[in-house]
C-alpha cells in the first residue's frame, strides 16, 4: 500500500531550487480514506488497488511553481498494481482484535521534460514490501479504534542515482493510531483519521548528482494522517464521504553534506476529495467492496503537487452475511 518510484532528475532539481533536497518516504498517500480509523470485522481479506499519480508542478520551500523545464510542460505519472492480504482474527489481546498484513506493490512511472530532451520512464516491477505484523482494533457503540505496526522491506528494484528506480533502497518502520467517531446512534455519520509515523535506515549506496556525491543518505521521519468524513448506507457496507491527507517532514533529511546554519526547510502537503464505496452482493451475502477516490493536492512544499486516482477492490473470502437476510 506505500509506494513511489523516484528518479535522480527530481533530486537534482530539488538540490537546484533548495538548500535541502527534500525525499520522499514510503507511505502511498491517500491509500486510506473514510473509516480509516476502522478495523473490519474478522476473516480473510483480499484486496487490490490500482493507483495513478501524476503531476506538473514542483514547488519550492515557499509554495512557488518551479520551472525545472523551459517550455513549462514537464510531469511525472506513476502507476502501481497493489494487491495485499488481510487477516482479521478472533483472537482478543487488551479486548481488541489481532490483525495482519501483507501487501506486495508493481509499479512503473515516466518522467517527460521536453525543453531539456528528456524521456525518463521504469518498467513495471516489484517495489518494496510492506508488512504489519501485528494490529489491534477496537470497537465499541460510538467509535472505532486501532493501532499498529509495520515495517517496508528494500525489495523493489534500486541502484542509487539511477533512474528507473522503483523501490527507496532503504528499510523503513512505521507506528500508526487512529480511531472512526460516529456522529449519530445508527453510526452512518462518520469522522475518521489515523497518524502514521515513518522512520528510515539510511539508503544504499551514493548518489552523485554534478559534482557532488552524497553518501549516508537517509530519508528525514515522516508523519502522515490520512482519514475523512462520511454517510453510510446500506447497513455500513455503502459510503459517499470526503477523504484527506497531509504529510509532513519531521527531521530533515540527511545527504551527507557538511550541516548549514539555522533550521532547514521540510516538505509537507496534503490532499482533498471524494470517497465513494459500493458493494457487490447476493440477496444474503456481500461478495466485495469497491471504492473510489481522487485526490487534488495543495499547500505542497518542496515537492511535486498533483492529483491522485485510487481504485479499490476488496473481496472477504467467503463473503459476509448480509443482516436480516436468510
Amino acid at each position: 500500500m506505500r509506494t513511489r518510484c523516484a528518479t535522480a532528475l527530481l533530486l537534482t532539481i530539488l538540490f537546484a531550487t533548495s538548500a535541502h533536497a527534500q525525499l520522499n518516504g514510503e507511505n502511498l498517500l491517500g491509500d486510506m480514506g473514510v473509516k480509516s480509523g476502522t478495523q473490519p470485522e474478522p476473516g480473510l481479506y483480499v484486496s487490490t488497488i490500482y493507483y495513478r499519480y501524476r503531476t506538473d508542478s514542483l514547488k519550492d520551500a515557499g509554495g512557488r511553481s518551479v520551472n525545472a523545464d523551459p517550455t513549462g510542460d514537464a510531469s511525472q505519472a506513476i502507476n502501481a498494481g497493489v494487491p495485499l492480504i488481510y487477516y482479521v482474527t478472533p483472537k482478543k489481546v487488551l479486548g481488541a482484535n489481532f490483525a495482519v498484513m501483507a501487501v506486495v506493490p508493481f509499479a512503473n512511472g515516466g518522467l517527460e521534460a521536453p525543453g531539456l530532451g528528456l524521456s525518463e520512464s521504469a518498467s513495471m516491477g516489484m517495489s518494496d514490501l510492506y508488512v504489519m505484523p501485528a494490529q489491534l482494533g477496537w470497537h465499541s457503540k460510538r467509535a472505532d479504534i486501532l493501532t499498529g505496526v509495520a515495517f517496508f522491506a528494500p525489495t523493489g528494484r534500486y541502484n542509487a542515482g539511477a533512474s528507473d528506480n522503483l523501490g527507496k533502497g532503504m528499510w523503513s518502520y512505521e507506528v500508526s493510531a487512529g480511531g472512526t467517531f460516529y456522529v449519530d446512534s445508527q453510526r452512518t455519520l462518520s469522522l475518521s483519521t489515523t497518524a502514521y509515523w515513518e522512520t528510515h535506515s539510511k539508503k544504499k549506496g551514493e548518489v552523485r548528482i554534478e559534482h557532488i556525491t552524497l553518501t549516508d543518505v537517509k530519508v528525514g521521519d515522516l508523519v502522515t494522517l490520512e482519514g475523512g468524513v462520511g454517510k453510510s448506507f446500506l447497513h455500513g457496507a455503502a459510503s459517499v464521504g470526503v477523504a484527506y491527507y497531509a504529510q509532513w517532514k519531521t527531521t530533515a533529511d540527511n545527504l551527507g553534506l557538511l550541516p548549514v546554519s539555522g533550521v532547514p526547510d521540510r516538505h509537507r502537503v496534503w490532499g482533498i476529495g471524494p470517497d465513494v464505496t459500493i458493494p457487490i452482493a447476493t440477496k444474503t451475502r456481500l461478495i466485495s467492496l469497491v471504492n473510489v477516490r481522487y485526490l487534488w493536492e495543495q499547500g505542497a512544499r518542496l515537492k511535486t503537487q498533483g492529483q491522485s486516482f485510487l481504485l479499490t477492490t476488496t473481496i472477504p473470502v467467503g463473503g459476509i452475511k448480509i443482516p436480516g437476510r436468510n
